[in-house]
């Protein structure tokens, strides 16, 4: 269970999916949580994936083909289950065994292990759950800053930018430099555990709330991801 100290008022917990996708971002509530204990053994259909390389997608005619055990079967049956509820909602849920993404060795990191928002041109959130292996991260949004407004970072990226000053903030937004953040000291960032189903604001025209920081781990050695997001 999350401790609540650390939160700053900014996740609602909800008892089933129609509260998490019908709940309205408010206040500072920026993060709804489905808070839920999962049967069966994702483990196994981790194992049964065959990487092609860091990462692979599969779709549910791949996942119905694995022959699993019992608890097996009904871990899949939750992610069917999972995957049904969001294209329902109009969502496209992707299904991935992460064993790493690629990293960016830039000066400014714009990968997802840095912390970042996302960003749509219409009303949306991401949805994202997280079924074995190590969880994704938020963190408080008044625990983080922009990394654009760090004074040293900032006069970094004008000495790449070539182009007149004025244009100087379409250019931060153009490489997404803009929606990437820096934890400040003391900060602690809050893991979104497993099996929680969870909807994150983010970026977008009329949005009523800040968009939610957050980032994917470091992966455990040895040990691949499974996650669901959307």
């Amino acid at each position: 269970m999350i401790d609540s100290s650390l939160t700053e008022g900014q996740i609602r917990f909800v008892a089933n999916f129609q509260d998490l996708v019908s709940t309205a971002f408010r206040d500072n509530i920026n993060a709804l949580c489905w808070d839920r204990t999962l049967k069966g053994d994702f483990s196994e259909i981790v194992k049964k994936v065959e990487l092609g390389g860091n990462m692979t997608t599969l779709d549910q005619e791949q996942l119905r083909a694995l022959e699993l055990s019992e608890q097996g079967q009904l871990a899949r049956d939750i992610l069917m289950d999972d995957w049904q509820l969001l294209e329902d909602h109009g969502a496209s849920p992707i299904l991935n065994v992460i064993k790493s993404y690629e990293r960016d060795d830039s000066f400014f990191p714009t990968d997802v292990y840095s912390f970042h928002v996302d960003r749509a041109t219409v009303p949306s959130s991401t949805f994202l759950c997280t079924y074995h292996g190590a969880s994704s991260e938020i963190l408080p949004n008044a625990q983080a800053i922009q990394k654009v407004l760090v004074p040293e970072i900032r006069e970094e990226l004008k000495s790449l930018y070539d182009g007149a000053e004025e244009g100087f903030e379409s250019f931060l937004e153009e490489y997404f430099f803009d929606l990437h953040y820096q934890a400040k000291p003391e900060a602690q960032p809050i893991s979104l555990g497993i099996g929680q189903l969870w909807r994150l604001a983010i970026d977008h025209p009329g949005r009523q709330v800040l968009p939610c920081v957050h980032r994917a781990p470091l992966e455990k050695t040895g040990e691949h991801r499974l996650m669901m997001i959307c």
